[in-house]
């Protein structure tokens, strides 16, 4: 559970970084999937954001867009791994941050 003073501010109302807002829109679609979120950086300016289950096969995951290395960057410092509990835009959200390799790329998972 994040108990630092980023999620502190966040539960209070203050305004959500675009990180955790981006972050909660693809949790929001993992949610409707009953699936999880997994990022990957095939280059060092972007990641590629999927949905699906990392521990299945590559091609079964679905692409759903890239974000900037930095926002992800971002949403890895507002988290931890391990289970999360954040109020994002007054919505609350549960997920476990978790990380694999997926064939030769490290991937890091949100799991609802």
């Amino acid at each position: 559970m994040r108990q630092d003073n980023e999620a502190s501010k966040l539960d209070r109302g203050q305004s959500p970084k675009e990180s955790l807002q981006t972050l909660a829109s693809y949790l929001e679609r993992a949610l409707d999937k009953a699936t999880s979120v997994v990022m990957m950086r095939h280059t060092p300016a972007v990641c590629t954001v999927y949905l699906g289950d990392p521990s299945g096969p590559r091609e079964e995951l679905r692409r759903v867009g890239t974000i900037e290395s930095s926002l992800a960057d971002e949403m890895l410092e507002l988290t931890s791994s391990g289970m999360n509990h954040l109020a994002i835009d007054g919505q609350p959200y549960r997920f476990i941050r978790s990380f694999t390799q997926i064939e030769d790329t490290a991937a890091v998972v949100f799991s609802t």
